[in-house]
């Protein structure tokens, strides 16, 4: 199914959330979540099976958004991840789906024994 762009798509909470608006609607995207989410091939890998789990992304912002063609949302992170493009079907999904992905997305973490939280560095 193809949707159209959110009416209104905005930063908000020092650029740890996206704000998307669908129909009146303002469906709220953690940055954490976008980022553990990207359609980059860096996260989903090149094929079913090859995805990569991410973690340490607790505290990652979106430092810039830009819009490509009429088609996507090019969105970079502050951990440097800039790579994979949102494009609207997949951004409505992000966003009407969220309780479901995110939850199963911290089945992956508490299963895999890995943390959300950024490791420390020396």
């Amino acid at each position: 199914m193809k949707h159209n762009p959110p009416q209104e798509i905005r930063l908000q909470d020092s650029r740890a959330t996206l704000a998307l608006i669908y129909d009146g609607q303002i469906k709220k995207l953690p940055a954490e979540y976008l980022r553990v989410y990207s359609p980059s091939a860096e996260v989903r890998g090149h094929a079913p099976g090859q995805e990569k789990l991410q973690t340490g992304k607790a505290d990652v912002v979106i430092i810039n958004l830009e819009p490509v063609g009429q088609y996507a949302l090019k969105i970079t992170f502050s951990d440097g991840h800039d790579s994979g493009l949102y494009d609207w079907d997949y951004l409505y999904k992000l966003a009407h789906e969220y309780d479901t992905m995110w939850a199963e997305y911290i089945r992956k973490i508490e299963a895999s024994g890995a943390s959300r939280q950024p490791s420390a560095k020396f």
